[in-house]
């Protein structure tokens, strides 16, 4: 099960099913007869799939595939059972060599190198920290510093070693954890559209937690549209704040991470969910949401999450760093601010409105 871990809330942990990312389908979306859709719930979330195709493609193939495919993902990379790989080697002491899988390897190494291009701010073995908070179990309190710097020598994406070419990874330290649920949906879309390019599928919209992969054209030939979340926790659904054109129909990922919907206040002060690993403590900036385009959906999802570690103004130099293009909201008391990284002003791909 791949919840959201909290920086991001890191997107997600395994705190809540709630989908932190923030993207909806816009009801304009085709509802014609022959548009095939598939919806349901896994790793703690939902996920919605809107295909079309010349040839057949039945929905109860590609359903089964998914199941399968989701079912593999849930025993792989979930917390939330005993007998995952990834709780088995968290519960491990052992520094010894490890056999993993190339798609476990793939993504322990980007987050290895995320972790050096976002400055230190992506880590996913940040997770104890949510517990020392207590977001991990809603025992929401502010720790002393000792405790911070005690929990703080215990993380580290370094502390992970990784073989590609032999693949196995090993602990460098035992008490070291990971959990890779801030690329969990990004890697759940990726593993779903890669199955519905292989049935022949090329026109698409697979969203999984909100985060989004779309490809091709809808069903009467227009373009694809959605929608970046308006950044407020509404108890009556979600609302869109900006609305997104899928210029290229070679498949677009669309990730977003938002800071509203866990934070506690602890006497005049509040607390954002979102950790910064480097300080050991929430962030204090007001970037309130971050929206990554691309065209892998698991570096996205980590960028998204990086971002809302990062902040707005530190944020912007990475994505200009990195040439991401990167769509920012800022809370300014009660409205919004948004602002593009330069690549984002420069992206051809996908048109805002």
């Amino acid at each position: 099960m791949f919840t959201r871990s909290p920086q991001l809330l890191l997107k997600r942990s395994y705190v809540a099913a709630l989908s932190l990312s923030a993207i909806v389908v816009l009801s304009g979306c085709s509802q014609a007869p022959k548009l095939q859709k598939i919806s349901g719930f896994a790793e703690g979330t939902t996920y919605h799939v809107t295909y079309w195709s010349k040839q057949d493609v039945p929905v109860a193939k590609v359903t089964e595939q998914f199941n399968k495919k989701l079912a593999a993902i849930d025993k792989e990379y979930s917390t939330y059972r005993n007998d995952s790989y990834i709780s088995e080697f968290n519960h491990s002491t052992s520094t010894q060599w490890q056999p993993a899988s190339k798609d476990f390897i793939y993504m322990l190494s980007l987050a290895k190198k995320l972790n050096k291009d976002s400055h230190g701010c992506y880590d996913p073995t940040i997770q104890p920290l949510y517990k020392l908070w207590g977001f991990q179990g809603d025992t929401l309190h502010v720790p002393t510093p000792q405790q911070i710097a005690s929990i703080k020598k215990d993380i580290g994406i370094d502390k992970i070693e990784i073989d590609p070419v032999n693949l196995r990874i090993r602990k460098i330290i035992p008490q070291v954890q990971v959990d890779l649920s801030s690329m969990g949906e990004g890697y759940a879309i990726s593993q779903l559209s890669k199955i519905l390019e292989a049935d022949g599928v090329n026109n698409y919209l697979v969203e999984f937690g909100g985060d989004m992969k779309i490809k091709g054209r809808k069903l009467e030939g227009q373009k694809w549209r959605v929608a970046i979340e308006q950044p407020i926790a509404l108890k009556d659904g979600i609302r869109p704040y900006t609305i997104v054109n899928i210029n290229a129909e070679d498949g677009v990922s669309l990730n977003t991470s938002g800071t509203y919907h866990h934070n506690f206040k602890d006497g005049e002060k509040d607390y954002s969910h979102i950790l910064d690993t480097r300080t050991g403590a929430p962030v204090t900036h007001n970037l309130v949401s971050a929206s990554v385009f691309g065209h892998d959906p698991v570096v996205g999802d980590a960028w998204a999450t990086s971002m809302l570690c990062l902040g707005p103004v530190e944020g912007k130099v990475v994505a200009n760093e990195q040439d991401l293009p990167v769509y920012f909201i800022q809370s300014e008391g009660k409205t919004f601010k948004s602002s593009e990284s330069e690549s984002l002003k420069n992206y051809q791909r996908i048109t805002l409105s």
